[in-house]
C-alpha cells in the first residue's frame, strides 16, 4: 500500500452522489482477482448486489467474498465495526468504507482521527469520490452533498463519460478543478479502473499532485474559480519552527474549522531530518513523520486549503509567520 505510516492499516472512503456508479465500483474490489484482501464496510448491504459472490456469512455482519474481501455492513456504530476487523487486521491489506450517497463525506471520515483506538491503527489513506460525468453539473447547483464529496476528495471517478460529448467532459471536468484543483480525476466508464489507482494513495503525499500539475503551487490552478468553494495553497523553502507552526495550526482550525473542508501538507521543520506530513478534516488534524528527506528533493514546506469563505491573505500571513 502507500509508505504513510507503514504500521497503520490504510483507510480509503468511498463517497458519490446518487447513480453516480460507487456500487459498481464495490462490485469490482469485492469481486476481481486483484490479489489483495480488503474489508469492505457498506451501510445497507442490500443495495449491493454481490451475494452470489457471499462464501460464508461469519455473522449477520461480516461476510466473506470469493476473493477473500470481507463485506461488513454499519448496522450500527462504524467505530464499533471499525474495531472489531482490527482485531483481524492481518487478514487485511485495507479498509475501505462507503458513505451513503446523500452523505458529507467528513463525519467518516472524522472517525478515523477522532476515536483515538482507531486513530492509533489506522490512517486515511484517501477520500475517493465517484461521479456522473452526465449529471454531476446539475447537482453542483441544486445539491451541496455533491460539491462536498468533490471539494472532499483525493481521487475522483468521473464516470459514465460515454454519455457525453468530449467538449461537455472538458466543460464538467474544469467545474470539478474549480472546487478541487488537487484532486486526481480519472476518466472512467462503468467504473473500471485499475485497484492500485483507487486504493494505496497515501493521498497525504503532495508529490503526486505536482507530479501531474508541476505548476500548481505557483498560483497555477488560480484560473478556477467557484463561487463559494476554493483552495489555496502556500509553499516555503525555509525550514519551519515547530513551536510557531502546531499553536498557528490549531489555532486556525479551530476557528475556522467549519470553513475548511480539507487540510494538508508536507512540512520541513528545522532541525529535522523527517518529512512531516499532515492532514485535517475540518477542526480535526493527524500528522506524523513520514520519511527521511532524500538528498535530491528540494526541502519545501507546502500546505494545502479547501474550504469556504477562507482569507487567502491571512491564511499566508500565518503560514509565513511559522518559518523559522
Amino acid at each position: 500500500m502507500s509508505d504513510v505510516q507503514p504500521n497503520k492499516i490504510p483507510v480509503t472512503v468511498l463517497t458519490g452522489y446518487l447513480g453516480a456508479g460507487k456500487t459498481t465500483l464495490l462490485n469490482r474490489i469485492l469481486s476481481e482477482p486483484h490479489g489483495k484482501k480488503f474489508a469492505v464496510v457498506v451501510n445497507e448491504f442490500g443495495e449491493i448486489g454481490i451475494d452470489n459472490d457471499l462464501v460464508v456469512g461469519a455473522d449477520e455482519e461480516v461476510f466473506e467474498m470469493n476473493n477473500g474481501c470481507i463485506c461488513c455492513t454499519v448496522r450500527g456504530d462504524l467505530i464499533r465495526i471499525i474495531d472489531g476487523l482490527l482485531r483481524r487486521k492481518n487478514d487485511f491489506d485495507g479498509i475501505i468504507v462507503e458513505t451513503t450517497g446523500l452523505a458529507d463525506p467528513a463525519p467518516v471520515a472524522q472517525t478515523f482521527f477522532v476515536d483515538e483506538t482507531v486513530g492509533a491503527k489506522t490512517a486515511l489513506d484517501a477520500v475517493v469520490t465517484v461521479a456522473d460525468a452526465k449529471w454531476l453539473k446539475d447537482r453542483l447547483k441544486d445539491a451541496p452533498e455533491a460539491k462536498n464529496q468533490i471539494a472532499f476528495a483525493d481521487v475522483i471517478l468521473l464516470n459514465k463519460t460515454d454519455l457525453v460529448s468530449e467538449t461537455e467532459l472538458k466543460d464538467v471536468e474544469m467545474r470539478i478543478r474549480a472546487i478541487n484543483p488537487f484532486a486526481r480525476i480519472h476518466r472512467t466508464q462503468k467504473s473500471d479502473i485499475a485497484i492500485d489507482k483507487v486504493l494505496g494513495q497515501g493521498a497525504f503525499d503532495l508529490d503526486r499532485i505536482q507530479a501531474i500539475d508541476p505548476d500548481f503551487l505557483e498560483g497555477g490552478h488560480k484560473h478556477f474559480h467557484d463561487e463559494d468553494m476554493q483552495s489555496y495553497s502556500f509553499s516555503s523553502d525555509k525550514p519551519l519552527d515547530p513551536d510557531r507552526f502546531f499553536p498557528w495550526i490549531q489555532e486556525l482550525t479551530q476557528r475556522e474549522g467549519p470553513n475548511i473542508l480539507r487540510s494538508k501538507g508536507i512540512l520541513a521543520f528545522k532541525d529535522d531530518p523527517d518529512r512531516f506530513v499532515f492532514q485535517g478534516v475540518h477542526m480535526i488534524l493527524d500528522g506524523d513523520h513520514q520519511r527521511p528527506w532524500r538528498d535530491d528533493e528540494a526541502k519545501t514546506s507546502r500546505i494545502v486549503f479547501i474550504g469556504r469563505k477562507l482569507d487567502p491573505k491571512a491564511l499566508e500571513a500565518g503560514f509565513l509567520s511559522c518559518v523559522a
